[in-house]
């Protein structure tokens, strides 16, 4: 058995189909096979229904292992699939283009049959340096894929559009024509958006959102947050959650209803549901509050505090950095900290997203106080919430009531999720490790597989395979026929 152990490595980031409001309304799994965003819908529930996942692999001996890819040295951006392609972030050090040198954020294309690398869409830091952009994280950000666009956001703040083709397609899209580079390893600006010159955000450490769409608008964190001094808000004014208009990059809507009470930084993504007979857009701030939105107009229909009355930062109080996930009218979000910052006291939380205003009180389903800090994304599936925490707990509670069934000790911290699929739960740990346990109320290990690196992705299905990325490698697993 492994030793417990919790090395901290600077946070970098918490680490899709048009959804008309029928869609929202069904089942969490994508369907036809893909991955294509985080957390497969817009709901966010770590769930899939693929069948046939493999449950042993090696990679010394390369059983079960379809192909490997090589990334930089840390890769936090969350792999998605989409249409035959694999898209994953991670930063420079395994460069691929000498034109291209230096620290920089990367977000990588691979083909999905055989690992084959594509294209590459790459960022030079930020100026300012780790206050806004720490280096060799890389991009933190998972994209979202509809169609032949990709949507993600950079390690410079900014929303970008880009072509799923690249520039092997020998055209360049637009309106955004000013791509230095336009080889066919080089990627196609469609457009991009700005947030420290559009909205004034001044991200902290990173910017890592994991964008999210309904309809024409794309939901953005925009990871506003303090100075290096950690006590100053330097642009207090800037939004935490912005709505772009996915087609042109134009600004829809936005809020700020954090204003100088950011505790940190704000590195939690949105999620899109219908709750009761709204579409929901539903954000977890900077200020330890998770806040309900109207998808289409902004309008804020509700608000809940994360935190107990009496906690104070950062001893007891946390900022929000886990992604929520909405399912049958309920939210379930956990709160945290930069993992920098160690492990903790944490909350996690059933909320009944139905109800409005501040329903600190009035909105509480459940409250589950025997976690510990969290940076991780829940799974719901069969009447169960998996959910782990920083400290290397897997917790199985019921969704409904909060009831515990059980809780397994990784021995390592968590920085990814639980995905279940067929029956299964998969989630690694930082000594590399991916426990596969049974979705089910009893406890049952299934196994236990080193991936030779840290994990601070979540492993996600797709087509018969799993695809996992360690701390610089990118594997498909599946079973050989």
């Amino acid at each position: 058995m492994k030793k417990r152990t919790a090395k901290l490595i600077l946070f970098a980031g918490a680490c899709a189909l048009s959804l008309s409001v029928t869609q929202l309304a069904s089942a969490s799994d994508p369907g036809g096979g893909d991955w294509p965003m985080w957390g497969g819908t817009a709901d966010r529930n770590m769930v899939s229904n693929l069948k046939g996942m493999p449950t042993s692999w090696d990679v010394k001996t390369k059983k079960n292992v379809k192909w490997v890819a090589t990334l930089g040295s840390q890769s936090y951006g969350n792999p998605v699939v989409a249409s035959g392609q694999v898209y994953v972030g991670t930063n420079n050090e395994g460069l691929r283009d000498p034109k291209q040198g230096g620290d920089r954020g990367v977000l990588m294309c691979f083909r999905e049959s055989d690992g084959e690398f594509l294209w590459q869409h790459t960022n030079e830091k930020l100026a300012a340096g780790r206050v806004n952009d720490w280096p060799f994280q890389g991009v933190c950000s998972s994209p979202l894929v509809e169609g032949d666009r990709l949507y993600y956001v950079t390690n410079r703040c900014e929303v970008v559009c880009l072509d799923t083709q690249g520039f092997r397609d020998n055209e360049n899209d637009g309106p955004y024509k000013d791509e230095k580079l336009t080889g066919q390893f080089d990627a196609d600006i469609v457009w991009k958006f700005d947030m420290i010159e559009e909205v004034g955000s001044l991200p902290h450490n990173m910017s890592n959102c994991s964008p999210v769409v309904y309809g024409d608008m794309l939901y953005i964190c925009t990871s506003n947050g303090q100075d290096e001094s950690h006590v100053n808000i330097p642009s207090p004014k800037a939004p935490a959650i912005i709505a772009i208009n996915k087609k042109t990059g134009k600004l829809v809507w936005e809020d700020n209803s954090v204003f100088d009470r950011i505790l940190h930084g704000q590195w939690s993504s949105p999620s899109v549901g219908k709750i009761g007979d709204v579409v929901q857009v539903v954000h977890g701030q900077g200020d330890g509050w998770v806040r309900g939105y109207d998808a289409t107009s902004g309008k804020k229909l509700w608000e809940f505090d994360c935190n107990p009355k009496d906690s104070v930062w950062p001893k007891t109080r946390n900022e929000l950095i886990s992604t929520p996930v909405i399912y049958d009218n309920k939210v379930y979000i956990a709160n945290g900290q930069d993992p920098e910052h160690g492990e903790g006291v944490g909350h996690l939380y059933c909320i009944d997203a139905t109800k409005r205003g501040d329903i600190t009180q009035t909105g509480v389903v459940w409250h589950y106080d025997k976690i510990r800090r969290s940076v991780s994304t829940g799974a719901i599936y069969d009447g169960m919430i998996f959910y782990p925490d920083f400290s290397g707990f897997l917790h199985c509670l019921d969704a409904k009531t909060g009831k515990v069934f059980w809780v397994h000790d990784m021995f390592a911290a968590v920085w990814g999720s639980p995905m279940v699929v067929d029956g299964k739960v998969y989630l690694g740990d930082e000594d590399g490790d991916i426990t596969i346990l049974a979705a089910t109320r009893e406890k049952k290990v299934i196994g236990e597989i080193n991936m030779g690196s840290s994990v601070y992705c979540t492993p996600i299905p797709a087509n018969g395979a799993l695809i996992i990325a360690n701390r610089n490698q990118l594997y498909a697993i599946a079973e050989k026929k």
